[in-house]
C-alpha cells in the first residue's frame, strides 16, 4: 500500500513537543534509514518494512544489543512519504549532486540519508530544517566517521536539497554554498 498524499497525514504529523508518547524522533529517524536500506538491498514493501520495524525491532533487544524505541507514526510517516514521492525527491537530489557526482553512484546507506531527510523537508514543515539537517547528521554519525569526506558531501547535499525545498525558511542556514 502507498500513500498517495504527497504531505503526512494528520494522524501521522508529529505534535509540537519534542517526544511523542516517550518515544524519540530521533530514534524514528534512524529506523526510517534502516528501513530505507533494508528496501532497497532486498526489494521489500514499505507495508511489510513497516510492520517488520515496529513489531520486531523498535524497543527490543536484538543480539545484544537494546534498540531506542522510536515514534511509530512518524516513523511510518516518513517511510511512506519517501516513497510516494521517490521519484520527486530522487530529482531533486540528482540535481543537488551536480555532474561532478552522478546520483545513482551514492551508496545505498547515503542514499536512504537523503532520501529521508528530502521528505521531510517537503512533507513535515512544522518542523525547522536546521532541526532537520541536525538530526539526519547526527544519523550519519551512526554510519560514517565524523568530519569525513562523506559526512562534508552530505552536509552540502542536505543543504542544497533544503534551499530547493524551502527557500523562504533557508534564511537560517546561512549563506549560500
Amino acid at each position: 500500500m502507498v500513500l498517495v498524499s504527497d504531505k503526512m497525514t494528520n494522524s501521522e504529523k508529529p505534535r509540537p513537543q519534542r517526544r511523542s508518547g516517550g518515544r524519540s524522533r530521533s530514534a524514528s529517524r534512524l529506523a526510517v534509514v534502516q528501513a530505507l536500506y533494508q528496501m532497497e538491498l532486498s526489494g521489500q514493501d514499505s507495508e511489510t518494512a513497516i510492520s517488520e520495524f515496529i513489531e520486531h525491532r523498535m524497543g527490543q533487544e536484538i543480539e545484544g544489543q537494546q534498540y531506542p524505541d522510536a515514534d511509530h507514526k512518524y516513523f511510518a510517516g516518513i517511510v511512506r512519504g519517501v516513497i510516494a514521492r521517490q521519484d520527486e525527491i530522487d530529482q531533486a537530489l540528482a540535481r543537488a549532486t551536480g555532474k561532478s557526482w552522478a546520483y545513482d553512484r551514492i551508496d545505498t546507506i547515503m542514499r536512504a540519508i537523503l532520501r529521508a531527510s528530502s521528505f521531510e523537508f517537503l512533507g513535515n514543515d512544522n518542523v525547522p530544517i536546521r532541526v532537520i539537517v541536525d538530526e539526519y547528521m547526527k544519523v550519519a554519525g551512526a554510519f560514517y566517521e565524523d568530519k569525513s569526506d562523506e559526512m562534508t558531501f552530505l552536509g552540502g547535499i542536505l543543504y542544497r536539497v533544503a534551499r530547493e525545498f524551502r527557500p523562504d525558511d533557508a534564511a537560517t542556514l546561512g549563506p549560500s554554498t
